[in-house]
């Protein structure tokens, strides 16, 4: 796993843990590598200093002083991590799930063909642009991965 240094084009930094570089890089280009802050997908690395653990560290890979055995990875790291979580949560409860269809479906709530309600799903950063220049209103959500599966 690489920790990344991250910043949007807001100026707004955050990290964020990739299994590749190469994951990254078409996670990026796929628009999934979001601002939390702002949502904007114009994220790029920023500079780091990398992680280097002491000498004859045999506890795992470092986090600040402790190493990921003893990091709770099952409580949010940080308020940002645990409001996203609540947020997830919310959208999920209050709204329907519609997959990669989510372009098509907000089209056809916008148009009337289909009952208006909250929806969520995926899109191409080209069909959002589309939806939003078509005046129907679109954000994209900085989902994290869940915790529990």
């Amino acid at each position: 796993m690489i920790r990344y240094s991250l910043r949007c084009d807001e100026g707004h930094e955050f990290e964020a843990w990739f299994r590749s570089s190469e994951a990254f890089d078409a996670q990026r280009e796929a628009g999934h590598v979001t601002c939390g802050v702002c949502g904007s997908a114009e994220v790029e690395k920023a500079i780091m200093a990398p992680s280097v653990g002491a000498k004859g560290n045999t506890g795992g890979s470092a986090i600040g002083d402790a190493s990921i055995e003893d990091a709770p990875l099952s409580k949010p790291a940080s308020p940002a991590e645990a409001m996203l979580k609540e947020l997830r949560a919310h959208v999920e409860k209050t709204s329907d799930y519609v997959g990669k269809d989510f372009a098509a479906e907000a089209r056809r709530i916008h148009d009337g063909e289909a009952d208006k309600r909250g929806i969520w799903g995926e899109a191409t950063k080209d069909d959002a642009k589309a939806l939003k220049d078509d005046g129907i209103p679109v954000a994209p959500i900085p989902w994290m991965r869940r915790g529990d599966g």
